[in-house]
């Protein structure tokens, strides 16, 4: 009964946002708005993908888990609240965001929080583009609460310079901060806490201060967390695919693959998996359902499927996402 299944994007307004996500993907997003985030896979309270295509077009996601819940995950964990373990989002930061930290899980119920851990693709970078990812090497707690009360607190994040194809891995607990000038694909357990340590002295989009979350942030940095390096580059062919080993967690596992144009390969049978096209045109079939996706879209393929075909329509990237 389950088939290949898109969703339908919820965007959502940041104080930081642009229009890279509908200049770059063709996303028709409200008109007039700085859009930071694209949510394209969410069961999120309040924030439920609305499915696309098929049978249960304009069902939730939600939905799909109080009916479907084995069908739609095998053997991966669900989230919290019987959640859909995964959250999948496109990013477009015109401006740096806030300095920030994710809850770890063995302090993020104290916290009154969720732990976060995620991954970012970098899709698009400008000139000097950069993020702001752990600690530099040997720096202190105390060192880190000076700079925070002498507002300096960003000269203590390592800053590394990335392009289109780079890959950073963020554990809960690890500071980090998005440059201005990407567009990235996130990959991230089920959860939306974030604690800003510091906001570049901004206001939001009601023209006050954003809160901070200092004391939290403290509780959740490690703080031997010093320097952390790209994901590494090396693509491995496997017949007529490349595929790239871009993170392996507990969580989720994620993979880029390179196709040539019609170039195929069968998924993974019975295995919960999500598939993004980061660039050119992907088609996903199998005796159910045919989807087509192009450039910035994503397809949840459920785990009780058998035989999943993937064939290239033109020269294309895509992530594979699987859900532990």
């Amino acid at each position: 009964m389950l088939y290949p299944l898109t969703f339908h994007p919820i965007f959502k307004e940041r104080v930081w946002g642009g229009r890279e996500i509908e200049k770059l993907f063709g996303k028709k997003s409200p008109t007039g708005k700085c859009i930071g985030e694209s949510w394209e896979i969410s069961d999120r309270p309040g924030d439920e993908s609305v499915i696309a295509n098929g049978t249960f077009a304009g069902k939730t996601l939600r939905w799909l888990m109080e009916k479907f819940p084995l069908e739609l995950l095998g053997d991966a964990k669900p989230a919290n609240g019987n959640r859909f373990p995964i959250l999948c989002k496109i990013l477009d930061a015109r401006e740096k965001l806030s300095l920030q930290v994710h809850p770890p899980a063995h302090k993020a119920a104290e916290l009154g929080g969720e732990p976060k851990t995620e991954m970012w693709f970098i899709a698009d970078a400008a000139p000097g583009a950069e993020l702001f990812v752990g600690l530099k090497c040997n720096l202190t707690r105390k060192d880190f609460e000076k700079k925070i009360s002498d507002g300096s607190v960003a000269e203590c994040f390592h800053r590394i310079s990335v392009r289109a194809g780079d890959v950073m891995f963020l554990p809960s607990g690890r500071v980090h901060a998005i440059g201005a000038g990407l567009v990235i694909f996130e990959i991230q357990q089920n959860s939306d806490t974030t604690y800003r340590v510091f906001d570049w002295n901004r206001v939001g989009l009601d023209g006050k201060p954003r809160e901070l979350h200092v004391k939290q942030s403290l509780a959740s940095i490690d703080f031997n967390d010093f320097e952390p390096k790209l994901a590494e580059a090396r693509f491995v062919a496997d017949g007529k695919i490349q595929k790239r080993s871009l993170a392996k967690d507990s969580l989720f596992s994620v993979e880029a693959w390179e196709l040539n144009s019609s170039a195929n390969a069968l998924l993974k049978p019975k295995q919960l998996q999500i598939i993004a096209a980061v660039t050119g045109q992907i088609e996903i079939k199998n005796e159910s359902a045919n989807v087509n996706l192009r450039a910035g879209e994503f397809c949840l393929v459920p785990a009780v499927l058998e035989k999943t075909e993937m064939v290239a329509k033109a020269d294309s990237t895509l992530l594979r996402i699987e859900a532990n």
